[in-house]
């Protein structure tokens, strides 16, 4: 050994490790296992440097103190070092708040509360009802018009609309209790559901729910899909040809959506429905006309079978339920 320790103070670690043939981390291993106490783990080893542990405490009760304790590491060393103190390098106070689980945001936050996500189920017309605003552009530049609509989950059906220059929580508040009437909902039967937008928040809304027996649902915040169907109903609105850029007057734009709802209502096949119009759900005309459309597709196979080459043709289904986030497989398991 003191053959090889000569050997390494003349010509090196590297080359007397190639001399011998073994590598330069058996060398060092067998040194460190040569050395004893020195060998011991770094976070077990005492420097001569590292601070005592009441020095540590020091510094953790400073940092920790009222003047500090919603300050910066950094921001704590300056003040100290304009009181004439020293403790510690930045660094450190950080490795010791680390020790203690305090590397985090050391100021008050706002705690945002956990929002769960809505689920709502529709086996009939004026179960749950889903209701938002959109914007619609006027004559001028910056002036739009804001448009509520009301619509039924199950049947698609529109039971409300309002057109103002403004969103307002006494104009929300108007429409949904005319609604209610219109539809003669009883207590305790209906679910109106929305975004989390001003009005549909507001305390006269809320109020309102209350007093007709209503039960009220939001959607997460920023999260549009939990109300699709409104947002889809009101692409459908905006994406139909006769959609103008900008409306002439207020009334240009009343008077096209008279005619858009009547359209939507009444002659719109919608495909989330069975080919149906919403206002053929909404009423149950949707179960004679059902069978009257399978009785033309079975007259048309016996008149021509060789036209139809995966059997007899089926009409589209009316969907038995309608859900705001329908719980997946994996979810039904976790519950």
């Amino acid at each position: 050994m003191t053959i090889v320790k000569k050997h390494v103070s003349e010509y090196g670690v590297a080359e007397t490790c190639r001399s011998l043939g073994v590598s330069r981390a058996t060398y060092y291993r067998h040194q460190q296992k040569t050395k004893g106490a020195s060998a011991l783990p770094a976070a077990q080893r005492s420097h001569s440097r590292r601070l005592t542990q009441s020095q540590r405490q020091e510094v953790l009760d400073v940092l920790c103190s009222p003047p500090f304790a919603d300050q910066s590491p950094r921001e704590v060393f300056a003040c100290l070092l304009d009181q004439g103190r020293y403790l510690c390098s930045i660094r450190t106070m950080y490795r010791i708040l680390a020790d203690h689980q305090a590397v985090r945001e050391r100021r008050n936050q706002r705690r945002h509360p956990v929002y769960t996500k809505p689920r709502h189920e529709a086996r009939a017309p004026n179960r749950v009802w889903t209701w938002d605003i959109t914007k619609i552009k006027g004559p001028n530049r910056g002036m739009v018009y804001s448009l509520y609509v009301i619509l039924d989950l199950y049947s698609r059906y529109v039971v409300g609309w309002l057109l103002a220059d403004r969103e307002s929580e006494h104009l929300a508040a108007k429409l949904i209790q005319h609604a209610v009437r219109t539809q003669n909902i009883v207590q305790q039967q209906l679910t109106l559901h929305a975004d989390r937008g001003a009005p549909m928040t507001s305390k006269t809304v809320a109020q309102l729910m209350v007093d007709l027996g209503m039960k009220q649902s939001h959607s997460r915040p920023r999260v549009s899909n939990d109300n699709p169907y409104s947002e889809a109903q009101f692409k459908t609105l905006k994406y139909r040809p006769d959609f103008p850029k900008r409306f002439d007057s207020f009334e240009h734009a009343k008077t096209h959506l008279k005619r858009f709802f009547q359209w939507y209502n009444h002659e719109h096949h919608h495909e989330g429905i069975g080919l149906f119009t919403p206002a053929d759900i909404h009423t149950g005309r949707h179960l004679k006309r059902f069978a009257q459309r399978q009785k033309t597709l079975n007259d048309a196979y016996q008149a021509n079978p060789e036209r139809f080459v995966n059997g007899p043709p089926k009409h589209p289904e009316v969907p038995d339920v309608v859900w705001i986030n329908k719980p997946d497989e994996k979810e039904d398991l976790a519950a």
